[in-house]
């Protein structure tokens, strides 16, 4: 029996087999992790102490990763000034609150801000 190659999963998924593999091996392995994570939390109380300390280490981790794109950012987003940057965030936290604390209002109004800082100059 002949082995398995890749131009064998060409012939048989045409153009659409780096899409297979994505699915394989990206997405299923961590939606069984979020399925088992749906049955394991839906018994726990939302308002214990686990869920607490879940949701401040969550937004330690996520002002941790703002924090670094801001002070020490790569790629194109070190190309936009610092006072650009940080006029984006500030912005961006301006029409969350505005928009009674809608995360997506803040994104996008922050985003916006940072491409026409980046576009500006």
């Amino acid at each position: 029996m002949e082995g398995f190659s890749l131009s064998a999963l060409q012939a048989m998924t045409g153009s659409f087999w780096p899409y297979l593999v994505i699915i394989l091996f990206g997405f299923l392995p961590t939606e069984v992790w979020r399925v088992l994570g749906v049955f394991v939390g839906s018994g726990l109380d939302e308002n214990s102490e686990v869920f607490h300390w879940v949701r401040m280490v969550s937004t330690a981790l996520v002002t941790a990763v703002v924090a670094k794109l801001l002070l020490s950012p790569s790629g194109a987003l070190a190309t936009v000034p610092l006072w650009g940057r940080l006029c984006a965030v500030a912005l961006g936290l301006v029409a969350m609150h505005l928009a009674r604390r809608s995360i997506v209002v803040g994104l996008v109004v922050g985003e916006a801000a940072l491409i026409t800082v980046a576009f500006a100059g």
